[in-house]
């Protein structure tokens, strides 16, 4: 049976030691962050994932949903009463402010402890994942009536929320959508269309579900310059809160997955529902937009936990697993055979889940950061500094994190080998729910043209421009520090290539763009190999400067040194292919004629 235990330890050390949070008191909601207050909140997401969420995990993939001849939906048995316990907990508005309902502490913290939820069970915190990404796009562009109306609800976790964009005939180009928005006359609209891969789209769970549906009023320009976004409650709202008649929407069919079997991902029908403007008319992608950038956060986020938690079982299982004897000799001379983890191939692939993981979260927390930063700093430059490093690492954490923790989950499986392909063993649940968070919410070939096409550009590349020089101010501040070589060679070098992929871009892509697009991925995981190594020498350097002030934590600092050298030697000179695969152009790529494949 698969196994998971939040790792507190290593969020507190990112929070507190590398991340240095106390140093933001002065920000809205940091002040009530405390290290005593977040130890304490971090500890009680761990329970709850541990003991509410995880049990679930396995028996909800495995039983799945329903849905019923009148369309309603039937979630797997627990996760009505899971759920309930994560929101009567506060879990969904951790982060939200405080006159909502919510508790205002910095989002930071609500990713850390979202990291646990979703290793735990994933399927089972889409649910409250989509609502907080529909409270935040209430929160940026809704009325201060729609914000009365909708969020104290949601973020009680009594109401739910969906955000309803992919159509059959339209994924990515959203300027294709058919879905019409008729104006009714009194403020409100009729929406009529159909869409699918909806998640947590219809369930019993909650009282209310509160879509965020994108369609395009009549008469609008067409393209994405002519898309609205509309709140359409599936039960109508009452002027004093009540709820009333059922909405003209409901679940046409339930998709069959390849994973996330949890999940209530639905053919959604709106058949003349009633709908609200949200934000401005023809400007519902920019609304849209901050729901969706919530989103791709926290699927990095999943396709970190997935990760995690495949790596603690693979862990496991090579502590257990007897095969063998170790090349250097016998390690359990009272057994047969020892243990699998003494030999060198399995650790390779242990250690190179271990230090992607820790990085990974590293790279989550500084982002989250950035975005609280950004938020709520009193300081404009400073906003814009952090708003700029966050719209950046946006693309990279999202598919980085996800095309990695597809490949860990399927590294932690082979750890198996045939125990693996078992169903017994929960290692293909995590190989098949991984396999989604390529593709929802942008997939990955999306978000590296996203970087490549938008983000280096943007605003002249000063956002580029400025992680470059926050990157070699590193190195060049440590370049003397002897000890601190292993780990900024290996940095330098990743950068200088990274740096040199980015002026190759700029030299023969505006002529020719599909160098830029068949170089796109290569630079998005060239980008991710050097921040997560930008991660790995600062958490190097706070171990560092702890063990020379004789922390407690001895152990646990040296194996930080151990992992982040690994990181250095072993994957950090991926750089280099990647950057001569970007070098080497589109010609090879885009030569065959379409009837030759």
């Amino acid at each position: 049976m698969p196994v998971y235990k939040a790792p507190t330890a290593d969020t507190l050390f990112v929070l507190n030691d590398v991340l240095g949070l106390e140093r933001y008191g002065n920000l809205p909601g940091f002040a009530d962050a405390s290290p005593d207050m977040v130890e304490a909140i971090v500890g009680e997401a761990a329970k709850v994932a541990e003991e509410a969420l995880f049990p679930l995990n396995l028996s909800g993939d495995q039983e799945g949903c329903t849905r019923k001849d009148d369309g309603s939906v039937t979630v797997p048995k627990g996760f009505n009463q899971a759920y309930d316990q994560y929101c009567q907990g506060g879990w969904i508005g951790l982060a939200v402010p405080e006159e909502f309902g919510g508790q205002g502490l910095p989002y930071t913290l609500h990713a850390a402890v979202g990291e646990y939820m979703s290793s735990a069970n994933m399927s089972l915190m889409m649910y409250p994942g989509l609502t907080q990404g529909a409270i935040a796009a209430i929160l940026v562009h809704g009325s201060a009536e729609q914000k009365a109306t909708y969020l104290p609800n949601m973020v009680g976790g009594t109401w739910s929320g969906t955000m309803n964009l992919t159509e059959p005939h339209c994924g990515t180009d959203l300027g294709l959508l058919r879905t019409k928005a008729v104006a009714n006359g009194d403020g409100s609209y009729k929406i009529s269309g159909q869409k699918i891969f909806i998640s947590a789209g219809e369930h019993g769970m909650t009282d209310n579900i509160i879509h965020l549906v994108l369609a395009r009023i009549e008469g609008a320009p067409e393209g994405t310059k002519g898309i609205s976004l509309f709140i359409v409650p599936k039960f109508m709202v009452g002027e004093d809160g009540s709820l009333g008649a059922r909405n003209g929407v409901t679940c046409g069919a339930l998709e069959e997955k390849m994973g996330i079997h949890g999940n209530s991902t639905c053919v959604m029908n709106y058949d003349d529902a009633t709908g609200y403007l949200i934000g401005t008319e023809n400007k519902g992608l920019s609304a849209m937009f901050v729901m969706m950038n919530e989103a791709r956060l926290g699927v990095g986020l999943q396709g970190l936990s997935i990760s995690e938690t495949a790596y603690q079982n693979a862990v496991a299982y090579a502590n257990e697993r007897v095969q063998g004897r170790s090349l250097s000799g016998v390690k359990a001379p009272d057994k047969k055979a020892d243990p699998i983890i003494v030999h060198p191939d399995i650790r390779r692939a242990l250690m190179t889940i271990k230090a992607f993981n820790e990085a990974g979260r590293a790279f989550l927390l500084w982002t989250a950061l950035k975005s609280d930063i950004a938020h709520r700093s009193p300081d404009e430059k400073e906003r814009q500094n952090a708003d700029d490093l966050l719209s950046l690492a946006t693309p990279i954490l999202k598919g980085v994190l996800t095309d990695k923790g597809f490949d860990h989950a399927v590294m932690a499986q082979q750890v198996f080998g045939g125990h693996g392909y078992i169903e017994e063993h929960g290692m293909s649940q995590y190989v098949r729910d991984a396999r989604i968070t390529m593709i929802y919410e942008g997939a990955n070939g999306i978000q590296a043209l996203d970087l490549v096409g938008r983000k280096l550009a943007l605003n002249g590349g000063r956002a580029v421009m400025a992680f470059f020089k926050e990157i070699g101010d590193f190195c060049e501040e440590n370049r003397s520090d002897e000890a601190m070589a292993p780990y900024t060679k290996g940095l330098k070098k990743g950068l200088n290539d990274l740096q040199a992929a980015t002026m190759w871009f700029m030299q023969n892509a505006m002529a020719k763009p599909d160098n830029a697009g068949a170089g796109s991925t290569d630079y998005m995981h060239l980008f991710g190999l050097v921040t997560l190594g930008y991660m790995w020498a600062k958490m190097a350097k706070t171990a560092q400067e702890k063990l020379g002030s004789g922390d407690v934590r001895e152990d646990y600092l040296n194996n930080k040194l151990v992992t982040a050298r690994f990181y250095m030697e072993k994957i950090m000179p991926e750089t280099a292919l990647r950057k001569v695969r970007i070098e080497a152009g589109a010609d090879s790529v885009m030569e065959l004629a379409a009837e030759a494949f």
